[in-house]
Parts: C-alpha cells; structure tokens; sequence
C-alpha cells in the first residue's frame, strides 16, 4: 500500500539559506535532499509539500527537481511558490490549504503556522512549514519542514510520536490576556 509523506521548506537551488543549513552550497543541498527523498519515498507513495519548493525562477530548473523526486506530489503553496512553480506539469494538485483525513485523523495542511485550524477544537491536528524549526511542536499542531526533520519528507506515524512528546494544545490558550 502507497505511503503518505509531509514536508516543507526545501527551498531547492537557494544558495544563501544554505548558510543556516549543513551544506557547502545549493547544488550540494539538493542532491543531498533528493537522495534522502528517494530514500524514503517510492513511486507510488505521495507527498503532500507544505510550501516553499524552488527558489529558482527558471521553470525548467523547477520542472527538472520536480521530476528527480519519487511519488506523487501535492503543492500547499507558500510564499515563495510563485506561478512558475505552481503551473508546473508534475504537481497532483496545486492548493493553498487542504484538509485530509489518515488514520482517522483529520489534519489540516497549511503552509502558515495557524493559533486555530478547522476542528481545532475537535481534536484536528495541524501541520505546517515556513518557520524553518523555529515554532516548537504541541500535541496537535507540528512543522513539518525539512529543517526540523534532517532533510527529508516524514510520515505521520513520525509526526504523531514527536507530537505524543509535546505540551498540549490548549485552544483557549490563544485567548488569554
């Protein structure tokens, strides 16, 4: 059966965020996040990347790391998703947020940070990039970009043992003055 996979924040060809990143320079940074991509991800297996793909703004360069990675991918665009990365052939589907229901969890896919998600009160978890592992994880709410992850897309069974080990999300938390 198919595995599904979470990341964000791969940033592939960006050069200068390699300076917070353990790699010499972007052509090094790929090949090492495309290895371990690979590694873990089959053909037949999807992710879903929560934003931030390519910095390149040549859509050949987009199109040509999209097509090195295994499995089906969807887009929850981010801010540096401009169109040339969002119209690429290689996408499942392209979308700002998305909700989807595995293991009988609903999870609500975003490339923001949110306080509150739909459900968010009803036991909904949350998963997000754009911090870079800056925003620690609750027992509902999780980055799942490369930085907090050594580089490589993560499952939700990895997900929910890192979150099992976070404080609790307390939705009336967001209200207190």
């Amino acid at each position: 059966m198919p595995e599904v996979f979470f990341t964000a924040d791969t940033h592939f060809g960006h050069g200068k965020l390699c300076r917070g990143r353990p790699f010499a320079d972007a052509a090094e940074m790929d090949r090492v996040m495309t290895a371990r991509w690979n590694a873990r991800v089959g053909p037949q297996d999807h992710v879903y990347h929560l934003g931030d793909f390519h910095w390149s703004n040549k859509p050949a360069e987009i199109a040509r790391t999209l097509a090195q990675l295994n499995g089906t991918k969807t887009l929850i665009w981010g801010n540096h998703d401009h169109t040339r990365t969002r119209v690429q052939e290689g996408w499942h589907e392209v979308v700002q947020i998305k909700e989807i229901e595995r293991e009988g969890r609903r999870i609500v896919l975003c490339h923001y940070p949110m306080l509150e998600w739909p459900g968010a009160w009803r036991g909904a978890l949350h998963f997000f990039g754009h911090v870079h592992g800056q925003v620690p994880p609750l027992d509902r709410r999780c980055d799942v970009g490369v930085d907090a992850w050594d580089y490589r897309p993560v499952t939700l069974e990895e997900i929910l043992a890192r979150m099992a080990t976070a404080p609790a999300y307390t939705p009336q938390d967001n209200y207190a003055a």
